[in-house]
């Protein structure tokens, strides 16, 4: 399913239920939502939480660096030849990856300074950093679309919001917009894993994203999810 499907849908659903359940629906709680029904894909360096948080100029700076550190290490003296013409095309080399790797790169490279510099953010950049790395080498759909990451996150919520008035409200805001992600990608032919190393897919393939079929039932969720909405926050107001 497309992104912004997952974020209407998501998003929208889990502030309606909750809306329904008495919790008082704050921005703090309509970030959280917003940002667990595309977290699930941080996996995909192409989908839109990736694209958007790594944009296209970032990329292009990146390269650049890139090409300048391999001017520089050709020409600094640092390795005596051939071996800075060796480091230099390493160096250069990297550049010239496909975007989908690049952000890979620079995921990583965000771990790795969360991990050398985030000490004031102790205990949560570590535990930033570690996803990030892991989200840059595990498979799409992966580990980020089992039961254990909407346990982990879920979990992870709860002790981050510990005292504040709506702490509450955010870890169920959290794990329900994140578990609606993995629900809404059961429907594709592709499906999720949700227990591995168990086999079990949950998998009811009603579309497959990008076709017109699938388009369809995106839309007729979305509608419905909108729906949803209009009825809780204006209808029954």
């Amino acid at each position: 399913m497309m992104g912004k499907s997952h974020l209407i849908i998501s998003t929208g659903v889990t502030l309606s239920a909750m809306s329904l359940l008495g919790h008082e629906i704050t921005i703090p709680v309509i970030a959280v939502a917003t940002l667990s029904s595309l977290l699930p894909d941080i996996d995909e360096p192409n989908s839109l939480l990736v694209r958007k948080a790594i944009p296209e100029f970032l990329l292009r700076g990146l390269q650049i660096a890139l090409l300048g550190g391999a001017i520089y290490l050709y020409f600094a003296g640092i390795a005596a030849p051939p071996w800075n013409i060796v480091l230099a095309l390493l160096v250069g080399s990297v550049s010239f990856l496909p975007g989908r790797r690049l952000r890979h790169l620079v995921m990583l490279l965000i771990a790795l300074g969360l991990f050398a510099f985030g000490e004031s953010y102790d205990p949560w950049h570590y535990i930033a950093a570690c996803g990030l790395a892991l989200s840059a080498l595990v498979p799409h759909r992966g580990l980020t679309h089992t039961l254990y990451a909407v346990a982990g996150w879920g979990a992870l919520l709860y002790f981050a919001s510990m005292g504040r008035v709506d702490g509450g409200s955010l870890w169920i805001a959290g794990g329900m917009s994140y578990a609606l992600h993995l629900l809404a990608d059961s429907l594709t032919q592709h499906g999720i894993t949700p227990l591995p190393p168990l086999p079990f897919k949950l998998r009811l393939k009603l579309m497959s994203t990008g076709t017109k079929k699938g388009s369809a039932v995106e839309r007729l969720c979305i509608l419905l999810t909108l729906a949803l909405v209009i009825y809780v926050f204006i209808l029954s107001r």
